[in-house]
C-alpha cells in the first residue's frame, strides 16, 4: 500500500474526511437546534402575551355582601351575591373569532361553577353553624340523660317513698284516733 499525496495512508485520509463531515453536520444540527429553540421561545412569548390579554378580559369583580342573620336565636353569616357570575358571550368583551368553541364552553362552565360556589357558600355558612349548635345541644342532652335524669329519678323515688310513708302514718293515726274516740 502506498501513501497518498499528503503522506498518509488512504484509510487515514478517509477518516479525516469523515471527521470533517461529522463536525460540519454537528454544526448544522446545532444551528438548527438553536433556530428551533428561538422559534419556540418566540411562540411561548406570544402565547404569554395572549394569556395576559385573556387575563385582562377575565378580570371582574362580583360584589358579595355578608350579613349577620338569626334563625331561632342562632346567629350565622349569610352570603349574598348582588349579581350572577354567568355572563352572555356578548358581555365577555372579546372577539368570537379569536376563540374556539371549546374555550367558550369552558368559560361558560367555569362561570356556572363560580355561581354555584357562591350559592353553596351561602348554605355552607348556615349549615356549619347549625351543625355546631346541634352537636353542642346533643352533648347537653346526653349529659342530661346520663347524669341528671338518673339523679332526678332517684330523688323522685325517694320523695314518693317518703310521701307513702307519711300517708301510712297519717292513716294509722286517724285509725287510732277513731279507736280512742269510739272507746
Amino acid at each position: 500500500m502506498g501513501t497518498g499525496a499528503d503522506g498518509r495512508f488512504p484509510r487515514q485520509q478517509n477518516r479525516s474526511l469523515v471527521e470533517t463531515r461529522d463536525t460540519s453536520m454537528e454544526k448544522d444540527v446545532l444551528a438548527t437546534v438553536i433556530e428551533i429553540e428561538k422559534e419556540i421561545e418566540e411562540r411561548l412569548e406570544s402565547e404569554r402575551l395572549k394569556a395576559v390579554q385573556w387575563l385582562d378580559f377575565a378580570k371582574r369583580e362580583i360584589e358579595v355582601e355578608i350579613a349577620e342573620k338569626s334563625i331561632m336565636g342562632l346567629r350565622y353569616r349569610d352570603l349574598t351575591a348582588h349579581e350572577s357570575a354567568l355572563r352572555s358571550p356578548a358581555e365577555r368583551g372579546y372577539d368570537y373569532l379569536s376563540t374556539t368553541p371549546h374555550l367558550e364552553e369552558s368559560i361558560h362552565l367555569f362561570e356556572m361553577i363560580v355561581d354555584s360556589m357562591l350559592e353553596i357558600a351561602s348554605f355552607d355558612s348556615k349549615l356549619k353553624r347549625l351543625s355546631a349548635e346541634i352537636q353542642r345541644i346533643a352533648r347537653r342532652i346526653r349529659v342530661l340523660e346520663e347524669r341528671i335524669l338518673p339523679a332526678l329519678q332517684g330523688q323522685i323515688k325517694f320523695i314518693a317513698q317518703y310521701i307513702a310513708e307519711r300517708e301510712r302514718e297519717a292513716y294509722y293515726r286517724l285509725k287510732r284516733f277513731k279507736e280512742v274516740r269510739t272507746a
